[in-house]
């Protein structure tokens, strides 16, 4: 949503995208540009029981166009390897598939359940789970959702889940998903029930009303739900993240007064400047990235958290929310102000709150190293229900970030959900107590871990303050 900030832009682009790795069982590492030192990436989940694990967790990289990157490149962006590591001993294969992803921002909450399936077990009835999988363009499937198991039951009422349209689709609706029925077994050898194939666009048509599938072996799965969340849909519907409540602020609000009310009191003037970003623009519709939010490019300053609040209320009212989430121009605009105040008198606090989606990663990475030796720092804030496995790695806690080769020279975010501070009784005071807290417990060690690496000492006390007296004549 919105940012405290105001600066131009660097104009330093990084032309890349992002590529999803489909990896059957193991640990990945990359390998380093500089020191050519390799670094574990990520792990899939734990199969039980098997010789053929199919993960469903997937390697999100990133992809730079103009830098020489030993990716993927074999026929059908699909590649086997054996495995090796015992000496005369064949240890199996590995697969791995790569598809470069989509900016498809949607997310689809779904349910489903069934009704008489096959019984399976000798002993009791079947102990039912759905497997989902999305279609390549070789013809193959790719794993990319699997239900929780209902144990002993041949009319299961799965949970609903919430997984991204990409995920399922990779943002082309008509691609068609295949959905697996399995009854589980204790050995990992599931039984197979049968089968049934849809389409996002197929399912999405069913918001409002049941869709009955008919499985493989003639018995029915039922669609009971299909909720598409648009993280942009429109503020005035209770959907929204941004929905403006007239009993209430929105996640976005109560984070602004959260973080703001606090920091302010180190703010002499109380004007601050607010940004937005990932909306169309009137009168032209053009999209940008860092647009004031009171409307006026020549002076983006707002009187007090207050005076923000009420802007970004206004914006909503004339602007229309879009995609994809850049935070670089952001994040360079007030670096922009920070380059001139080098001399410690001055200390820049940006507050990004955004949904979870960052589109221009490699572009950010690059920002925040860059912002790392200058007199700032930066708090984002996630608000909604969405996975911040990107934010997190922003945080810079567990490793410090780094861009094409370069790290930074301190650690400057600090990252938190906002949905891990709200007070389950309705609290909404409370909430932003604890957010604040968080959110503001690295800003005094990255404040002087900046004067400290620079020699910037306090400077003098001010005269203290003595008042004036006058006589009054008689």
């Amino acid at each position: 949503m919105a940012c405290i900030g105001d600066a131009d832009p660097f104009t330093a682009a990084i032309p890349a995208t992002k590529v999803e790795l489909t990896v059957s069982f193991c640990v990945l590492y990359t390998q380093g540009i500089a020191n050519r030192e390799w670094r574990e990436f990520g792990r899939t989940e734990v199969i039980d029981n098997t010789l053929n694990p199919d993960f469903v967790r997937k390697f999100i990289l990133d992809y730079f166009f103009e830098e020489r990157q030993n990716l993927l490149g074999s026929l059908g962006s699909r590649l086997e390897k054996p495995l090796i590591g015992i000496p005369g001993k064949k240890c199996g294969t590995i697969i791995v598939r790569a598809e470069e992803l989509s900016n498809c921002r949607e997310s689809v909450m779904l349910q489903f359940c069934g009704n008489k399936l096959d019984k399976k077990d000798f002993f009791g009835k079947s102990d039912p789970f759905l497997v989902f999988y999305r279609s390549n363009e070789d013809g193959s499937y790719t794993i990319c959702h699997k239900t929780e198991v209902v144990k002993n039951t041949l009319d299961p009422v799965w949970q609903a889940f919430k997984i991204p349209v990409r995920a399922l689709c990779n943002g082309d609706y008509d691609r068609s998903i295949k959905v697996e029925v399995y009854d589980w077994d204790r050995d990992g050898g599931h039984d197979f029930i049968g089968e049934f194939s849809t389409s996002y666009r197929e399912m999405s048509r069913s918001q409002s009303q049941f869709h009955i599938y008919e499985v493989t072996h003639s018995f029915p799965v039922t669609l009971l739900s299909c909720l598409v969340h648009n993280h942009n849909s429109n503020p005035s519907q209770p959907t929204s993240l941004h929905y403006m409540s007239p009993y209430q602020l929105n996640d976005y609000a109560m984070a602004l007064r959260a973080v703001g009310e606090i920091i302010q009191d180190y703010d002499s003037d109380k004007m601050f400047p607010a940004l937005g970003f990932g909306a169309k623009l009137p009168p032209d519709g053009r999209v940008s990235h860092e647009f004031p939010l009171n409307g006026n490019p020549q002076n983006p300053y707002c009187n007090g958290i207050d005076g923000v609040l009420e802007a970004y209320y206004q914006s909503l009212k004339s602007v229309r929310l879009y995609g994809p989430t850049h935070f670089s121009p952001v994040i360079n605009h007030v670096a922009r102000y920070a380059s001139a105040v080098t001399d410690g008198s001055q200390y820049f606090i940006l507050l990004i709150i955004s949904d979870g989606v960052i589109t221009d990663m490699a572009q950010t990475k690059e920002s925040i190293v860059n912002a790392a030796s200058l007199p700032m720092s930066i708090i984002i804030v996630g608000v909604g229900p969405a996975e911040f496995d990107e934010m997190i790695e922003l945080d810079g806690d567990e490793e410090r970030i780094s861009s094409q080769g370069r790290y930074a020279e301190r650690d400057i975010v600090q990252f938190v959900p906002f949905r891990d501070y709200i007070d389950r009784r309705g609290n909404h005071i409370l909430s932003m107590a604890r957010l604040a807290k968080e959110v503001l417990a690295e800003i005094p060690d990255q404040f002087l871990s900046y004067m400290r690496t620079r020699g910037i000492k306090p400077g003098p006390l001010p005269p203290p303050y003595t008042p004036c007296v006058s006589a009054a004549k008689t």
